[in-house]
């Protein structure tokens, strides 16, 4: 884009830092306008039917496969676009925050893919975000380090539910998502393309088919402003929201031109899952440990996606595993015992490779899903027709339904402190016990606690008392963290009568955004 036609004027609302005058160019921000431009009212309108059909589902009306699109699920002719230079062999993906040193590590890990994640995995503070995207400006530059064999990277911007304040298109904040979609593809697009591989995304937190057509949509129009071939793009969806689990093959079908398959977001699906029908007595979830991804319901989301995937020729990445090593031999022989299982049950079902959180977990997970694919790049031909799924099936939690453990109390207060702890202090992922924990993980935690107070497994003095004593504890550990910020933040998401749907537009609004002066 030529600067001599900047029609679509963002200001950024924060003061500049080292180099950032290399991301936020005056064309840059204006193809970030484009996209508000475009796109900003239709993102309104879908963030505001999410409320209604969370209202509607709290009501008591049925979550169902739709029946307008029956004859798109119906329809077996479709397929998803071919995998993409770089998405061929996807069988170890690492997944982290876009630091350098996160960077270095990943694109030299041994995986085939880097998911570079501004999403849960980041604190949005400005100089997060922005030094991210020179991050991942250097390494396509190769500038830092040069290498023979490096991972492809995959970009995951942060959700629909989240704007970006420090940057405003016409008296507003611009969607985060848009920034960060709109900043990596408009300087690494074409770079990407030149380097043999294409402009890639992981797309987070959908919930309906109407969400992944406006994803596609804007991938029209950025390719286009930019003159790059439509379909160039590919987009990887993680079906992390219970009702994005009923509109798979609709949400493949939007987009299916820029389409490279679904992931099972399992921690942010059961989080989902008890935000959505946490008023309901039958949706009582026991301690997160209890419930593995042998349950009943979580069985039967994992193999429809597999079903799903392999059915349009998509590739089906699998979930998480966290696991980080610690100084203990013997916790480290059972945490990777346990990631081979895990990856074992993903490797069996039909997944085609599956994600880690640490460098040293990529030769067990690789070994598992060579032992399955041998000289195959992936095994989408492998279609599952042997599954059927119903949507009973998956909303049917009471076989692992039942009350807390004090344990698991405990667990959840002093997990999602230390984990705010860190997010505050501008760091969105985490060691805590031994697992690399994220914004999904607070998540789970603060909405469990919130769910066993309205059903009254658990008392509110019980709560206040262990929360009391693990601030405590958090401020002993961590002498710098503010712990009557981070004591009130549980409070207001994990404590109200009304349970808020995020933690993080609130907390970023609060502690993160620093405006100053206008600087463009």
């Amino acid at each position: 884009m030529s600067t001599a036609a900047l029609t679509h004027h963002v200001r950024v609302l924060a003061s500049a830092g080292q180099r950032h005058d290399e991301i936020l160019t005056p064309a840059a921000l204006d193809f970030i306008g484009h996209l508000a431009a475009a796109f900003g009212e239709r993102r309104r309108e879908l963030l505001k039917e999410r409320r209604r059909q969370a209202l509607r589902l709290a009501a008591g009306s049925a979550l169902d496969f739709p029946m307008v699109t029956s004859a798109v699920r119906a329809d077996p002719t479709w397929q998803v676009a071919p995998p993409a230079p770089g998405l061929v062999d996807r069988r170890v993906e690492i997944t982290g925050p876009p630091d350098r040193r996160m960077a270095v590590n990943a694109l030299n890990s041994g995986a085939g893919v880097w998911m570079a994640d501004f999403e849960d995995a980041t604190s949005p503070t400005w100089g997060n975000l922005i030094d991210g995207q020179l991050t991942l400006l250097d390494a396509i530059e190769r500038r830092l380090g040069d290498h023979e064999r490096l991972a492809t990277i995959v970009v995951r911007p942060r959700g629909w539910h989240l704007d970006e304040e420090h940057l405003e298109f016409e008296g507003r904040p611009v969607p985060a998502a848009l920034v960060d979609f709109g900043l990596y593809f408009f300087h690494c697009a074409r770079r990407q393309i030149d380097a043999g591989h294409g402009p890639y995304f992981y797309l987070p937190k959908l919930e309906n088919r109407y969400e992944a057509r406006l994803w596609n949509d804007i991938f029209v129009l950025a390719q286009e402003l930019l003159g790059i071939p439509r379909g160039t793009v590919r987009a990887t969806v993680l079906i992390e929201t219970i009702t994005a689990a009923f509109e798979m093959e609709e949400i493949l079908h939007e987009l299916r031109e820029h389409s490279s398959g679904l992931n099972a977001g399992r921690w942010d699906y059961l989080f989902s899952l008890i935000k959505t029908f946490g008023h309901r007595t039958d949706f009582l979830l026991p301690d997160q440990a209890k419930v593995t991804m042998t349950a009943p319901f979580m069985r039967a989301y994992t193999e429809l996606l597999v079903r799903t995937c392999h059915r349009r020729g998509a590739h089906a990445i699998g979930g998480m595993a966290a696991q980080v090593p610690v100084n203990d031999p013997d916790a480290n022989e059972a945490a990777l015992a346990k990631v081979r299982l895990d990856k074992e049950r993903e490797a069996e079902d039909g997944f085609d490779g599956s994600w880690v959180a640490h460098p040293a977990l990529v030769p067990v997970c690789r070994e598992v899903f060579d032992g399955v694919l041998g000289d195959r790049p992936h095994q989408i031909d492998r279609t599952r027709d042997d599954v059927e799924v119903t949507a009973a099936e998956l909303l049917s939690v009471r076989r692992v339904s039942g009350p807390p453990t004090a344990e698991g109390v405990r667990t959840n207060v002093a997990v999602a402190l230390r984990y705010f702890a860190a997010w505050l202090r501008g760091q969105g992922a985490v060691a805590v016990n031994g697992l690399m924990e994220d914004a999904a993980t607070a998540e789970i935690a603060r909405v469990q606690i919130w769910q066993w107070l309205r059903h009254r497994v658990v008392d509110r003095e019980t709560v206040e008392r262990v929360l009391d004593d693990e601030v405590v504890a958090l401020g002993a550990e961590y002498p710098w963290a503010p712990v009557d910020d981070i004591r009130a933040l549980f409070e207001r998401i994990a404590l109200a009568g009304e349970l808020p749907l995020f933690f993080t537009p609130d907390a970023y609004t609060r502690h993160l955004v620093r405006r100053t002066e206008a600087q463009a």
